[in-house]
C-alpha cells in the first residue's frame, strides 16, 4: 500500500468532480475553497499528473481524472456501506426448531407478539420432530413433545397434554361407545399412544399395528378432517379444529399424556437474549 494517496484528499476529489466546482465541494464538505484546492493539488502531485482542467469558476476532469474517479467513487461507496453495517445495531439471531403442529398453531403468533417488543432479535424458524437439529448445532432452541428426560439438553415444561380421539362430524355419527372403534380406521402417530387412551376408556386393547402412520400431527388432523380415519390427538393441537367444527370429540374420555417442552443445549445459558425469550415462552404457556 505504498502508493496509496493521502486518504483525506479523496472525498475532496470526489466532491469536486461530482459538483464541477471547488467552491461547491467546499460547501458540501464544510471546508474552505483554499482547503479543497490544496487537497486536490496534493493528490495531483502524488499521482504525478493533473486530474482537473481549471476553468473560470468551474473545473472539468481530465481523461486521467475520469479514470481515477471511477475507482475512488467505488472505494468510497464500499467504505460507506461497511461503516454503516458496523455502526448499525447488532441483531441477535435465534434459530428455532418446532414440532410442526405446535409451531403453526401455538408458536408463530407468540413470536410475532414477542418481536414487536424486541425488534433487535431475528428469528429463523424451522420444523422438525427429532432432536437432530439441536444436537448438531443447527438450532438454538427446540419445542418438542415428550417425557421429562432430554439427554444432553436443558428442558423447560410448557404444558401437559391430555389426549382423546377426534374425527369429522359425519364419522362421529357412526360411533356410540369407545368399543365402536374396533370397526374404524385409526390414524397413528409415533408419540401418541392409543393403548393409553383405551385403558382410560375401559378397553383392553394394545396400540394398533396397522392404519395410516402420520409423523406430522398437523397432517394427521387434516387427515381426520377429510375422513381418512379417527385421530388420537393432544388437546392443545386439536382445539382450533374443534372450535370451528371441522372436527368433533366422539367420546368424553381423555387421559394424560406427554408434555410440550422448550429444549436447548446447555450453551444457551450464555445467551441472555435467548434465555429471556425462553422464560417468556414458559410464562406465556402457563398464563394461557
Amino acid at each position: 500500500m505504498r502508493d496509496l494517496p493521502p486518504l483525506h484528499t479523496l472525498p475532496a476529489f470526489e466532491a469536486a468532480a461530482r459538483l464541477g466546482s471547488f467552491l461547491a465541494a467546499a460547501e458540501v464538505l464544510h471546508l474552505t475553497p483554499s482547503a479543497i484546492s490544496h487537497r486536490i493539488r496534493l493528490l495531483e502531485e502524488h499521482l504525478g499528473q493533473p486530474l482537473f482542467e481549471r476553468r473560470h469558476r468551474a473545473v472539468a476532469l481530465t481523461p486521467a481524472g475520469r479514470r481515477f474517479l471511477a475507482v475512488v467513487r467505488d472505494s468510497l461507496l464500499r467504505l460507506d456501506e461497511a461503516s454503516a453495517l458496523l455502526r448499525a445495531p447488532q441483531r441477535e439471531r435465534l434459530r428455532l426448531s418446532a414440532a410442526p403442529a405446535l409451531g403453526s398453531q401455538w408458536l408463530v403468533g407468540r413470536i410475532a407478539t414477542y418481536q414487536e417488543k424486541h425488534p433487535d432479535l431475528e428469528f429463523v424458524i424451522g420444523s422438525a420432530t427429532g432432536l437432530g437439529p439441536l444436537l448438531a448445532g443447527e438450532a438454538d432452541i427446540g419445542l418438542r413433545y415428550g417425557e421429562e428426560e432430554w439427554p444432553g439438553l436443558l428442558a423447560w415444561k410448557l404444558f401437559e397434554e391430555r389426549i382423546f380421539p377426534v374425527c369429522n362430524p359425519a364419522l362421529a355419527g357412526q360411533l356410540s361407545t369407545p368399543a365402536d372403534l374396533e370397526r374404524q380406521r385409526l390414524l397413528r402417530h409415533p408419540l401418541l399412544s392409543w393403548q393409553r387412551w383405551f385403558a382410560a376408556a375401559g378397553l383392553k386393547r394394545n396400540d394398533p399395528t396397522h392404519g395410516p402412520l402420520y409423523e406430522d400431527a398437523r397432517l394427521m388432523l387434516e387427515g381426520a378432517v377429510v375422513g381418512h380415519g379417527i385421530a388420537l390427538m393432544a388437546g392443545s393441537l386439536a382445539a382450533p379444529y374443534l372450535a370451528d367444527g371441522r372436527l368433533v370429540r366422539p367420546f368424553a374420555e381423555d387421559c394424560p399424556d406427554r408434555s410440550f417442552y422448550v429444549v436447548a443445549p446447555p450453551a444457551i445459558q450464555e445467551r441472555p437474549a435467548a434465555m429471556a425469550f425462553i422464560r417468556w415462552l414458559v410464562r406465556s404457556a402457563h398464563e394461557a
